[in-house]
């Protein structure tokens, strides 16, 4: 069990030939997505063997199809390397590739035997079993894949360089070894990608004693859920709960994998991925790998799911697992135990996720019982009280809405108010600056308000207050906007401009849209380019009626609603 399991690093001669030959034959060069820095990690430092290059067209067929490789041998999510038409149409079969981290740095290389256009809509239906965005994994897939999978052999350069918590990375042989080298036999693993709480303690902590096993606490620290605790804020959370184990009998070590929230085929490649790291079990709760609910508020996936594909395949796979219900606070007991256990009637207590969020942002009180403070004083550091929180107010509608004009009224109204850095990121503003290369196409708009996305990410990251105010005609892209805001711990208000296309028209001083309407201005927004209306912004001012004054004390008590700002603020009072 604990003998090395094949990587895929090259040796220094064969990695110095490699190098000459990329220099001597200008080979392309592809920047690496986060989730393909992932995935190439785990294929070249063993955790996904026997898989050992991106799935190329006849494997990728029957994982989609059965969750089997060509072969027969059980591979549950397709592990693909997705790159641009353009891109593609450089490569022929026996080209070179340079896969590079963001840096530049050449990670590996792909000797090209194959490329292939996926359905990713039914590769959506067969493999997560539906085709809504509001699964992340189907989101990606259909929103920010490329066209055009590659396939080939695959020799790695060098690992993916990590500066933080070093000594938790440890690779699939890097557990092994120390697995052996403590005398540990019997290894149960804990997959999980939020922190620990008194629960999820007492859970592991049951797990292992009943089964005189060692414990693997093996968190995912690439891509999680999108507005899941970032990884960092996690790690410093378990480092605290480490304490709280007997000494000597468990091991925290870090996984670079990025979640596709699978339900019950992801469960299979946790499952994989432990025994390739050394362990003999793998705990199996409620919903393993669950992406939450689907657009009509039901659960993407039966609630045991997982945990019955785990049962079935547990033997092929060589790995045990250990079954666990949800754990409950039981205060007539003072103790946590699973809820089928509680006696016809028994009180008992849990705290939500969703609670516990609502709980931070405002600053509430969180109860011993639920958590260590330890770890809610962690939390509290990377989540304080909304009125302390960074956030964007983005603003969207047509030309002429009124936009510029409540964007300024807000900005000034709110640096009247104090208290946070505040900074006006006007569409026309900065177009001039950091977009003055681009012009009006798809494309060109796209990245203009992409850019301008990230500097409010920036800005809310370090707790300022962004308000942008383009016209962000596409519904993708304002939702990009949002979950790179949020993702690096923003606030994020979408405020829809309503006015009638009528109304704007009529208010046009520059005569753009009657230059669009003379075929003088092309791809002209709301003339002979649609405007993707929000379905369902944080706010809707129709400024017909409203004086900017008006529609920008709506705004305050939205902010004041969602807990950004006080009410001295919104009434201008010390």
């Amino acid at each position: 069990m604990l003998d090395p399991i094949p990587e895929h690093y090259a040796s220094p001669e064969v990695k110095a030939r490699f190098m000459e030959k990329i220099r001597e034959s200008t080979a392309p060069r592809w920047i690496l997505s986060r989730r393909q820095l992932c995935d190439l990690e785990l294929l070249l430092n063993g955790a996904y063997h026997p898989l050992d290059a991106f799935l190329g067209e006849a494997d990728y067929a029957r994982v989609v199809a059965e969750g089997r490789l060509a072969d027969g041998t059980l591979w549950p999510l397709p592990v693909t390397l997705d790159v641009p038409e353009k891109l593609a149409e450089q490569l022929d079969s026996g080209s070179l590739l340079e896969l590079c981290d963001p840096e530049g740095i050449p990670l590996a290389a792909l000797e090209v035997s194959g490329k292939y256009r996926p359905d990713r809509r039914a590769e959506a239906e067969r493999v997560f079993g539906t085709v809504d965005p509001a699964h992340p994994a189907v989101r990606h897939l259909l929103e920010a894949t490329h066209p055009v999978y590659l396939a080939g052999h695959l020799t790695g350069l060098t690992p993916p360089p990590h500066y933080d918590f070093r000594q938790l990375r440890l690779g699939p042989n890097e557990l092994r070894a120390r697995f052996k080298a403590l005398g540990w036999r019997r290894v149960i693993a804990f997959q999980t990608r939020n922190p620990l709480h008194r629960a999820h303690f007492e859970l592991t902590f049951r797990a292992a004693r009943e089964r005189e096993a060692n414990l693997l606490i093996h968190p995912a620290v690439g891509m999680t859920r999108p507005g899941d605790v970032d990884a960092y804020t996690r790690v410093r959370c378990y480092q605290k709960v480490l304490a709280h184990y007997p000494s000597a009998t468990t091991l925290l070590a870090l996984l670079p994998l990025a979640m596709r929230m699978g339900g019950p085929r992801e469960v299979l490649l946790h499952m994989i991925i432990r025994k390739n790291c050394g362990a003999t079990d793998l705990i199996v709760g409620r919903d393993h790998a669950g992406p939450g609910r689907d657009s009509g508020g039901r659960p993407f996936y039966p609630p045991y799911a997982a945990r019955e594909a785990a049962l079935e395949h547990a033997e092929e796979i060589g790995i045990g697992v250990v079954a666990f219900d949800e754990m409950v606070y039981a205060p007539r007991r003072g103790e946590y135990l699973p809820a089928d256990e509680l006696a016809p009637g028994e009180e008992s207590l849990t705290l939500s996720g969703t609670e516990l969020r609502r709980r931070l942002a405002l600053g509430l009180e969180i109860p011993e019982w639920f958590s260590f403070p330890e770890v809610i004083g962690e939390l509290r550091r990377s989540q304080p009280p909304l009125a302390r929180r960074g956030f964007t107010v983005f603003l969207t509608g047509l030309s002429g809405a009124g936009k510029s004009t409540v964007a300024h009224a807000l900005a000034e109204k709110l640096l009247e108010a104090g208290g946070r850095p505040v900074t006006l990121l006007d569409g026309d503003l900065v177009r001039q600056t950091l977009s003055s290369e681009l012009g009006f196409s798809r494309e060109h708009r796209d990245l203009h308000i992409r850019r301008l996305g990230f500097v409010a990410s920036e800005i809310s990251k370090s707790g300022g207050c962004a308000i942008c105010a383009p016209i962000a005609p596409y519904a993708r892209t304002r939702e990009a906007v949002r979950d790179l805001v949020q993702s690096r711990g923003g606030g994020f208000v979408e405020v829809y401009i309503s006015t009638p296309l009528a109304v704007c028209e009529r208010r046009d001083r520059k005569g753009l849209y009657a230059r669009a309407r003379a075929g003088l201005i092309p791809d002209f927004t709301g003339v002979s380019d649609p405007y993707e209306a929000p379905a369902n912004p944080d706010l809707a001012i129709d400024t017909t009626e409203l004086s900017p004054e008006e529609a920008c004390q709506k705004i305050m008590l939205k902010l004041e609603h969602l807990g950004y700002i006080g009410s001295e603020a919104v009434s201008g009072l010390p």
